[in-house]
């Protein structure tokens, strides 16, 4: 039952028809249980060495949401094709498909701003933001009010919180607030204290998914 998502895959480095058949792959060997975790990236140096130019870096949301979308074609198409400013392909053929219908959560990790919050309510399922750098409960409400201004039903999306404090206080916060799941912290570092860190998050993971 334990989920499996990624932290984060940096879609504007990656081919579409590439990524969208790997996501494929890892829904299909986890048995319907991948967490689609992604980002637009802020390395500059680490994006040209992928072949992104720095006028491609300086679009890369634009980008980014062009390839998400093209993928969703590709995972819920028969035969799916895209014609777009920087996705192209004819009509093609894609499978299998996901376990997860109609494709695996997309899980957004971004700050709060209106452009990000666009973009989720466009093609995402869930925003991640980093726990500490921004107003969650505040910037949650600002998304869902904006999906329904947009005319999305603010109940199809979900708020996730990326390094939350591992205390059962502030985790029910969290949950007052509307986050549906947490992702701890782990730090790296040796067998023995990664094994002792996940000790002490075995109550924590009995008390809220029981």
């Amino acid at each position: 039952t334990i989920k499996l998502g990624t932290g984060i895959t940096l879609v504007a480095q990656r081919d579409p028809l590439w990524l969208a058949k790997e996501v494929v792959t890892i829904d299909q060997l986890s048995g319907g249980r991948f967490l689609f975790g992604i980002g637009y990236g802020w390395n500059h140096e680490e994006m040209e060495g992928h072949g992104l130019r720095p006028e491609d870096i300086r679009r890369r949301r634009r980008i980014v949401r062009e390839k998400i979308l093209a993928c969703k074609e590709l995972w819920t198409e028969e035969e799916a094709s895209f014609d777009g400013e920087f996705v192209t392909f004819e009509p093609s053929w894609a499978w299998p498909k996901p376990v997860q219908r109609p494709h695996p959560p997309i899980v957004v990790g971004a700050s709060p701003t209106e452009l990000h919050f666009r973009h989720i309510v466009e093609y995402g399922d869930v925003w991640m933001p980093i726990e500490g750098r921004w107003p969650i409960a505040d910037g949650w409400a600002a998304l869902q009010k904006l999906a329904a201004d947009q005319g999305r039903d603010p109940a199809t999306l979900q708020l996730g919180v990326f390094g939350a404090k591992p205390t059962v206080e502030h985790l029910v916060e969290l949950r007052d607030i509307g986050a549906s799941f947490v992702a701890l912290g782990l730090p790296p570092t040796d067998r023995d204290r990664a094994l002792e860190t996940l000790d002490r998050y075995t109550p924590l993971a009995v008390e809220f998914n029981s």
